[in-house]
């Protein structure tokens, strides 16, 4: 008989809570989704990626879609804790957008890049983007008093902030957080002085 010590022994397998099996799923999603889109990314990806079978991911999510969509909305909800609501923005929410990048930089990317160019998820990204605008609008309407000018301005600037976090990500954040939003702001600050 071989005596086989505490040593010896493979580790235990811990299972998960439904809500802890649910939020590694939505990690593994987030860093395969992230590196492929959704389109290119199967379900046996997100799988291997969290180290569990596809039935594990049936029994948490109905299909591909849900998984992406779980994950948007957690994006999302994230964001909304960071910046609040669009009425509520100020000079401290460029900052607070910088930091929900670094806090989840695959989250970002999915939500901000790579939706927009998935077909069942482009509504979600033109609905995001048009908010941005009215929000952006509102605080530009006493410094362009040109309609149509401030309404291309004020689409502008959310699309060139989204990108110069996304280029700064991708790039290896060769800058402080810091000085990435003075960057932003200079460009936005340029984009509204008018002419």
């Amino acid at each position: 008989m071989v005596d086989v010590t505490e040593t010896e022994r493979p580790p235990a397998r811990r299972l998960l809570s439904r809500e802890q099996r649910r939020a590694q799923l939505i990690r593994a999603g987030v860093a395969a989704f992230a590196r492929r889109g959704f389109a290119e990314t199967g379900l046996e990806d997100v799988a291997r990626e969290a180290g569990v079978t596809r039935a594990i991911i049936y029994r948490h999510f109905a299909s591909k879609t849900e998984l992406y969509q779980a994950i948007l909305d957690r994006t999302q909800a994230q964001l909304r804790e960071h910046l609040g609501s669009p009425e509520r923005y100020d000079e401290n929410t460029v900052r607070a957008l910088v930091r929900a990048a670094c806090d989840d930089p695959g989250g970002f990317r999915l939500l901000f890049a790579h939706a927009e160019r998935e077909l069942e998820f482009a509504a979600l990204a033109q609905e995001r983007n048009r908010v941005a605008a009215e929000t952006a609008e509102s605080y530009l309407r006493d410094r362009l008093p040109d309609t149509a000018h401030r309404r291309w301005i004020a689409g502008l600037i959310p699309k060139l902030t989204i990108e110069l976090i996304l280029s700064w990500l991708d790039a290896g954040r060769p800058t402080e957080p810091d000085q990435l939003v003075k960057t932003i702001r200079a460009t936005s600050q340029a984009l509204a002085a008018g002419s």
